[in-house]
């Protein structure tokens, strides 16, 4: 793999190669809106797409037909119909047969209920296809019995899509329905799970109890998963969660990895309560030898290590220890969505504040696990990008600084855009280990990521190049960095505001250019023309390197010049300067 290239998928245009992670978000969601712009065209006019040109045709890389070929009013009108997904015609040509007399299938009339609870009585688009994650978020609390805050019951089960809206085309059918049958009444509880309507979906399955049917694992899954919105004690959830679970045994219906990963998202909303209960969870799965998704773990982790006030625990090591034997395929919608790795690599930098995980060792194994077969599929670019970022950050404060430069050599651009956050952590790194030589070409990096106008990165870059006297080819090359970042802070392009001077800046360039022989350049570009502009005072060390500078270049006009700002500024050190210039320098009576 080739370090210095970028993602695969801007290879076409050399041209939007991004510059930063802001840029590669950017260039990336361009051109998925691209797809479906071509799929909203195609979907909206069919006719200009209904000839063939290939040869030889290849059905599967044609676009998918749309348009209904069955006309009239028919029951097989209506299958076309559903299968197309046309939700609104779908609708309307049953409610025709209805009028007509004409008896609809309960086979029909079920695929019918499947269409509008999936679509929540929407029109389907692309987009609908997409689930947003559900905002699982919830202050840690220990107490069990603990009220949760209403403001996240007043959430749906689904923070996405459309809502359930009282007494919908779904509702209307279900009620005219002549005979219903348990796959029935499980369509209507689990659209209406799907689509926020918690409460309802719990009442149409004491219907579905009192009918005598049975419900299928799928249901019981959208449930287990509704119950957080159906009770607001942590107690409380939990035994309606184990109400389920028996009505399953009862019913005599096998749960499956879903039914496990739906307890743990419930067990998430279950404050203390739910890290005692979740090793339960796990001891059944392996009881009944399910395996566990990535979603599993996520659920896990985030029970154990959302807080970061929480006492000690192992249990990203075990989960580590399993997860490093396999290779992953998705099995639960939230595999890849919930899973972020990157938060359990932020686990591991917390420190002392979260279970002192501060550990290197641990953070290539979740790297390596991470690496290993497709695994890395599960983290679409914009957590693979967070993902390494925090893992750099960690190396920054973990590792030597070989092995960190190695790291950066081969991981940026080609598999993460470092953050103005690892830059920083970067040069914290190169200042701990005393190699500030390497700052140049840090900084060229900096100018390539778009982050030469950041005013902590400038500050930094600047307190360390000036800190210290370096031999004189690093003072050069720190100078031409100094010089670039003039140039930054003179930029007056129409869409950049210039960036304003700070005094520490000014000090630390002029400090810069002083050291490296540049007199000229220290005094009339930064010292002259802006300590009094901007009302700064500059520190005694940059006044006596800029007195050096001119000594060495032998300045004497310089160094008066000098004294004078130092006199008009009421600094302490004007007559001390006065004196050196007069011992070491030789005046003109027209200077004296």
């Amino acid at each position: 793999q080739d370090p210095t290239a970028a993602h695969y998928m801007f290879q076409d245009d050399p041209f939007l190669m991004p510059r930063n992670a802001a840029n590669s978000r950017l260039f990336s969601l361009s051109k998925e809106s691209g797809r479906n712009a071509a799929k909203y065209i195609i979907k909206q006019f069919p006719q200009y797409f209904d000839k063939t040109f290939a040869e030889p045709n290849v059905p599967c890389l044609m676009p998918e037909t749309l348009t209904p070929q069955i006309e009239g009013v028919s029951e097989e009108a209506l299958k076309e119909r559903i299968h197309l997904r046309r939700v609104k015609d779908s609708v309307d040509l049953f409610d025709q047969l209805v009028q007509a007399g004409t008896p609809v299938s309960l086979e029909t009339t079920n695929s019918l209920l499947d269409l509008l609870c999936f679509y929540g009585d929407g029109e389907f688009t692309p987009e609908k296809e997409e689930e947003e994650k559900e905002d699982l978020e919830e202050p840690g609390v220990n107490a069990s019995e603990q009220k949760a805050p209403r403001r996240q019951l007043q959430r749906g089960s689904q923070s996405s899509g459309s809502r359930w809206r009282e007494n919908n085309n779904a509702e209307r059918i279900f009620k005219i329905m002549p005979e219903r049958n348990a796959h029935s009444y499980c369509t209507m509880i689990r659209g209406m799970v799907k689509h926020g309507a918690s409460a309802k979906a719990y009442d149409m399955y004491i219907d579905l109890l009192n009918e005598r049917h049975k419900a299928d694992v799928h249901t019981f899954n959208a449930l287990i998963t509704a119950v957080p919105y159906l009770k607001e004690r942590f107690l409380e959830r939990w035994e309606l969660a184990k109400v389920f679970l028996n009505h399953m045994a009862q019913q005599k219906v096998q749960p499956n990895l879903l039914t496990f990963n739906a307890l743990l998202k419930t067990l998430r909303r279950c404050g203390g309560l739910g890290r005692s209960m979740s090793l339960l969870v796990i001891k059944e799965m392996e009881a009944l030898d399910i395996e566990p998704s990535l979603a599993t773990y996520d659920h896990l982790l985030f029970i154990f290590y959302r807080g970061v006030d929480l006492c000690p625990s192992g249990i990203i090591s075990e989960v580590l220890d399993d997860v490093e034997k396999r290779s992953f395929t998705p099995q639960d919608p939230d595999d890849g969505m919930d899973f972020n790795i990157s938060d359990s690599l932020h686990c591991l930098s917390l420190g002392e504040k979260c279970c002192d995980l501060k550990d290197i060792k641990l953070a290539y194994r979740l790297n390596k696990a991470m690496e290993k077969g497709d695994n890395w599929k599960f983290l679409d670019m914009d957590r693979l990008n967070t993902y390494w970022s925090k893992f750099f950050s960690l190396l920054c404060m973990m590792e030597q600084i070989d092995v960190v430069l190695k790291w950066y050599k081969e991981m940026s651009p080609s598999l993460f855009y470092p953050t103005p956050k690892n830059i920083l952590d970067l040069l914290q790194a190169l200042d701990a280990a005393n190699q500030l030589e390497v700052i140049p070409s840090v900084w060229e990096d900096v100018k390539q990521l778009g982050f030469n106008r950041r005013q902590d990165l400038l500050e930094e870059v600047l307190s360390l190049m000036s800190r210290d006297q370096h031999p004189e080819e690093i003072q050069l090359a720190f100078a031409k960095c100094a010089e670039d970042i003039k140039a930054a802070h003179e930029q007056s392009g129409r869409e950049q505001a210039p960036l304003e001077w700070t005094g520490s800046a000014l000090g630390h360039v002029a400090l810069l250019f002083s050291r490296a022989g540049r007199t000229q350049d220290a005094w009339y570009v930064n010292m002259m023309e802006h300590f009094q502009q901007i009302n700064r005072i500059p520190t005694d060390k940059v006044m006596d390197e800029f007195l050096n500078c001119a000594k060495q270049t032998n300045c004497p006009d310089e160094a008066i010049k000098l004294v004078k700002l130092a006199a008009s500024l009421g600094l302490t050190s004007s007559q001390r300067l006065k004196s050196r210039t007069e011992k070491e320098f030789e005046l003109s009576e027209k200077q004296k």
